[in-house]
This record gives C-alpha cells, structure tokens and sequence, in this order.
C-alpha cells in the first residue's frame, strides 16, 4: 500500500488482505431508491436538513440530499444510473449491511484498485490527462474544479469508462465520486477514509494510495460507495 511521492499518510507498508468479493460499480441511484423503499431508511442529510456540495469550495446547502443532489431546485431526473451521493458513511453502511454486505476495508479497496503489480492508477501508471476522456471521470489539472472534457461535468453513468477499469475489472475505482470505506482517517480519527477522487479532482487525487477523511454523519454531492463481502463458503 502506498505511494513514496504522496502524502506523509501514504507511506508505504506491506498489509494482508483476505479473500473477499467486490462490487464491480459504485451503487447507483436507482439501487439506492430500491433500498429506501424496502426498508424505510431516512439519510442523514435528510435528517440534518442539509448536505455539502462543491462549487469551487465546499458549502453546506439546506436540502441538499441524495434525492436534490446539489440543493432542492436539482433532481434525479436522468440519474438513475449515476451514483448515489449525499449519502453519509453511515448511510452506505445501512444500505450494505440490508444486502448482507459491508463496507470494505481501505486494505480491500486499494488492492481492488491497484491489483498486484502496484499501480498507481486503476488502468496502470499512467497520469489522466484531458486528452483521455474515455479513462476517467475527473476534474480539471489543476484542482480542484469541474469539468465537462470526459462528457460529464458532475457524476455519469457508472462504469462509462471502461478504459479505466482496475486490475481485476472494478469500474470507477478513479474518479467520478469519492467512496466510503470502513476505516477511520490516519490523520483524524474522528473521520473516515475516502477513497478515489471524485469529478472535481485532479490526477493527484486519483491515484489509488490517495486517501481523504470526513465525518462519517455528513452528505457530499462528490461522495458515493460500493459494498464488499467475504466469500461464501
């Protein structure tokens, strides 16, 4: 794990990873629908009133939530197949543990992200420029802003990248929104470990040892997940 040419908190070590099985995509909104209707689940943007989007700096927007991804004048229309976001940490824990699944492990995802041979990128060593716009999801070079250059100026379709893809086939592992994970941030406990990059970021963030942290109560419009498992049997 790790990258030498990183942040302090990406220096490298050897970790163990056990058997699991991996979502291939980021959840979706039409999955997230799903889970809500079955079993009730209230978000906590939507109990707080309240989530955070970005346009050029964070701001927490009043009715910002996974349904009015950037505050109440926006939809779902034409999303359903986009991710989820405006979801907490806890939120995407809810939505797993119904399926019978978790939250992965930072070890876990950065292994599905980067495979065995220690790529610094899902697809390999390679930087994204803005010349490759079937590889990513992401924002522009110079963080951190949006841009429309890969056909999307917020979240697209999951998996629209396949030129991106991981090691072991996982879509999305860069770019498009930052995903939840199990752990808590090295640098802040109190936070959880974020994983990927999201739309607005730059190459810098999406290399798979970059790790940021939140609060595990708060929505973000550039913020999604995927769920893990182990094995049956």
């Amino acid at each position: 794990m790790g990258d030498a040419e990183g942040d302090p908190n990406e220096a490298p070590a050897k970790a163990s990873v056990a058997p699991f099985r991996f979502m291939a995509f980021e959840v979706t909104n039409r999955q997230f629908a799903t889970f809500v209707a079955a079993s009730g689940h209230v978000t906590d943007p939507e109990r707080s009133g309240a989530g955070w989007v970005w346009d050029g700096r964070w701001q927490q927007i009043k009715g910002a939530d996974w349904r009015h991804p950037r505050g109440p004048a926006t939809s779902l229309e034409g999303l359903a197949d986009h991710p989820v976001v405006q979801v907490s940490q806890r939120d995407a824990a809810a939505f797993c543990a119904h399926y019978g699944l978790r939250l992965p492990k930072e070890t876990e995802w950065e292994f599905a992200a980067r495979g065995t041979d220690g790529r610094r990128y899902p697809w390999g060593d390679q930087a994204p420029t803005e010349e490759q716009p079937s590889l990513v999801n992401s924002g522009t070079v110079p963080c951190c802003a949006a841009s429309d250059h890969d056909g999307h100026v917020y979240t697209a379709p999951v998996g629209t990248y396949p030129d991106g893809a991981s090691y072991f086939g996982a879509l999305d592992m860069a770019g498009n929104v930052w995903e939840w994970t199990a752990d808590p941030f090295p640098d802040d406990p109190r936070k959880v470990a974020l994983r990927g990059g999201g739309w607005g970021n730059n190459p810098y963030c999406l290399r798979v040892s970059y790790r940021h942290g939140n609060p595990p109560d708060i929505g973000l419009d550039m913020v999604g997940f995927r769920c893990a498992v182990e094995p049956a049997g």
